[in-house]
């Protein structure tokens, strides 16, 4: 089941794709894809429902974030061992766990916004976990049983503001448009195993991240047991995984994203995003 959601910014209504990819409308049955109907109940509801039911949503309209907000929207960094190497820094022992501010969320296909004074904004392809059900104290043989689905999320990152001055990563990583979340919520149940996915992500047509998540240093399944061995996750929390080596930061000599760069970015089976760099204030 992909849920994804469609129209204008603020406007987004909720919907999923049929079997031939086209959107069907969900908005006279739910208002939106709010914790409620991400829960395994709420979720075997949506899957109950036939799509060749539901009014087919006509022409291509925009299409928002696949969550219309996120309580939390966390991050675990260095989760794979390139990417740790090429910042300089020795893998983690543990999970290294940072948030992004919520107002980050953005659309798959929305311009990504330079912030006034950046001059070092990055790119991040990402695994997307999303929550499905309350999550403390679980063991990693139960962890994937909290998953409501999974989508692609760029990382967004301003490292001069994430690393070149003092106090936490969430600086550098929360400026609205850091989040491009989707395009669509891929159901859990279709995502037989998530450390067998590729990922990568293209600036300007060149591939600069290639990956799998069996690289990963933490698995999904061990980074929620040890979040929740620390914090409630609740139904709608998102989490971005971490991200494979060949950010901007990492090359020789550094690369960062200027207005007018594109960048092209997915992993298998959850779709793609495309956003186009833009400066502040433009």
């Amino acid at each position: 089941m992909k849920l994804l959601r469609w129209g204008e910014a603020g406007e987004e209504l909720p919907g999923l794709l049929d079997s031939k990819g086209r959107i069907r409308d969900l908005s006279h049955l739910i208002e939106d894809f709010g914790p409620h109907s991400l829960t395994e109940q709420g979720m075997d509801s949506l899957r109950a429902i036939d799509p060749e039911a539901l009014p087919l949503v006509e022409g291509s309209p925009r299409i928002g974030a696949c969550l219309p907000f996120v309580t939390n929207f966390y991050c675990i960094g260095l989760n794979y061992a390139k990417h740790a190497a090429e910042s300089g820094m020795p893998p983690p022992a543990e999970p290294v766990l940072f948030s992004k501010a919520s107002s980050a969320l953005s659309g798959p296909y929305d311009p990504i916004v330079i912030p006034k004074g950046s001059e070092k904004t990055d790119w991040e392809v990402e695994l997307g976990v999303v929550i499905g059900r309350e999550a403390s104290y679980v063991s990693e043989a139960e962890a994937l049983s909290c998953v409501a689905g999974y989508c692609v999320v760029n990382d967004v990152s301003e490292r001069a503001f994430q690393l070149e001055s003092t106090g936490q990563w969430i600086k550098g990583k929360s400026a609205p448009t850091f989040g491009p979340t989707g395009p669509h919520l891929v159901s859990a149940d279709a995502v037989p195993d998530p450390q067998a996915l590729q990922v990568w992500l293209d600036v300007n047509g060149e591939r600069m991240q290639e990956g799998d998540t069996s690289d990963m240093i933490f698995s999904v399944a061990e980074i929620i047991s040890y979040m929740s061995r620390h914090m409630l996750l609740q139904p709608g929390d998102l989490i971005a995984t971490g991200t494979p080596h060949g950010v901007g930061m990492g090359l020789k000599p550094p690369r960062f994203l200027k207005a007018g760069d594109e960048v092209r970015l997915g992993v298998e089976g959850l779709g793609e995003q495309h956003q186009t760099a833009v400066a502040w204030g433009s």
